[in-house]
């Protein structure tokens, strides 16, 4: 008979760290599902790519699968390194960028006051 939890470290292969650097509001989704996929992805990773068919964060998807946060983050690094999922970019991938900074301020400066 089969546990209905499995152990953490058995779900990632021993890995507590992600590919990816992937923060709690991190939000990812499907570009292009593909079926063939999911059918041969792991339970737990199938469920994290069909549940990301619609833009979702990683830390809904911990919360809606009572899934421990450290395993989202390296099942999803995973699918994102497949290509499956899409990592979107956060406000801190962007925090260093003097460009987009410099963007940032003009725009704030052409707003009517």
């Amino acid at each position: 008979m089969r546990s209905k939890r499995i152990r953490p470290y058995a779900l990632t292969g021993g890995r507590t760290r992600p590919r990816h650097e992937l923060l709690m509001e991190t939000l990812i989704s499907v570009p292009n599902y593909d079926p063939n996929l999911s059918d041969s992805l792991m339970p737990e990773s199938r469920t994290l790519y069909e549940r990301a068919r619609t833009r979702v964060s990683i830390s809904e998807l911990s919360a809606l699968l009572s899934m421990p946060l450290g395993v989202v983050r390296v099942l999803v690094s995973d699918l994102a390194a497949q290509g499956a999922v899409y990592v979107h970019p956060t406000a801190a991938a962007y925090q260093h960028d003097p460009d987009v900074l410099k963007k940032i301020l003009d725009g704030l400066s052409r707003l009517p006051v």
